[in-house]
């Protein structure tokens, strides 16, 4: 199958992507002669889908069973901090202390390595830093599997600690490949994006197909994982893991050679 290229970008905002979107720096003037795979492009943005998927699951798991807090999306916890310190009820002070830390951690750890130099629309170290993510889904498959999807407080606050690591590297590795609107954790920013555009219509066709794919895509893995909790219990964690390997192993394939994404 032949790649098309994008052979120019046109400084009209109506007609082009931001030049973020391709992993350049924003308001970089070589972005305008960046010859970059069609085919790629949709690939990775497929691979954004796939994880926004799994992390929509991975909250919805999280919420209903983990003490009502979430494991990806940080903004509402730090809502729930605030409840608990207006002792106005809300999870459990351990739960949210632990996801927050684990995120941070994972955050920490995720940018560390996915930051490192790389050229594409995909580097080579977004994939090792979501590789590594799986050892915090791993984790939580096994612990998950030890207490029969039965956890108690503190087996919960552990399984908490391995998402929230695994979700804040995931996140972190995301970022670092500068797609406008996208973090697969938190889909706040991307309903501005998607929505925000009917006032202006500002952004490609491209653009609003990526958008629309990760808002469907965690609307889909949330109900997936509530299929799972009330069906399949002990099999639920097994989705995002299961996705989330999927994942990086097509990435590494697909975008096995460095500068795959340039050509």
């Amino acid at each position: 199958m032949s790649c098309v290229g994008i052979n120019t970008i046109n400084a009209h905002p109506s007609k082009t992507m931001n030049a973020n979107v391709y992993g350049a720096t924003e308001g970089a003037p070589e972005a305008a002669k960046l010859n970059i795979s069609q085919v790629d492009i949709r690939v990775r943005d497929l691979l954004l889908n796939g994880l926004t998927f799994s992390s929509g699951a991975v909250d919805a798991i999280s919420f209903l069973e983990l003490g009502k807090v979430f494991t990806a999306f940080m903004t509402g916890n730090i809502a729930f901090l605030g409840l608990r310190v207006a002792d106005a009820g809300g999870p459990g002070w351990s739960a949210i202390i632990v996801a927050m830390a684990a995120f941070a951690v994972g955050a920490y750890l995720g940018t560390l390595i996915a930051n490192s130099k790389g050229d594409g629309v995909w580097p080579n170290h977004v994939t090792v830093a979501l590789g590594l993510s799986l050892i915090g889904h791993v984790g939580f498959q096994i612990l998950w599997l030890a207490v029969r999807g039965q956890p108690s407080t503190d087996a919960a606050n552990w399984l908490i600690g391995l998402w929230g690591v695994a979700m804040g590297m995931q996140t972190a590795a995301v970022r670092s490949l500068h797609v406008e609107g996208v973090f697969t954790t938190a889909a706040t920013a991307t309903f501005i994006f998607f929505f925000g555009d009917f006032a202006t219509w500002s952004r490609s066709a491209e653009e609003m197909r990526r958008l629309r794919g990760v808002l469907i895509s965690l609307f889909f893995g949330a109900t997936a994982g509530g299929l799972l909790l009330a069906h399949a219990r002990i099999c639920a964690p097994a989705l995002p893991l299961i996705t989330t390997a999927i994942v990086v192993a097509i990435a590494a394939l697909h975008f096995r050679e460095p500068d795959r994404g340039m050509k």
